[in-house]
């Protein structure tokens, strides 16, 4: 499932889900790299 999640202020990735970790951040693969982020809601998705 493709994910978007913010690293820092203003850096977004969207990559494929890997795990979501006990803290609410979500891990998401880009290609060999893994990203650990605060996941984007729906309503800001859309």
């Amino acid at each position: 499932m493709l994910t978007t999640v913010v690293i820092g202020t203003c850096v977004s990735i969207q990559g494929n889900f890997v795990k979501r970790l006990s803290n609410g951040l979500v891990t998401v693969r880009v290609g060999e790299q893994l990203f650990t982020g605060r996941p984007v809601s729906q309503a800001q998705a859309a």
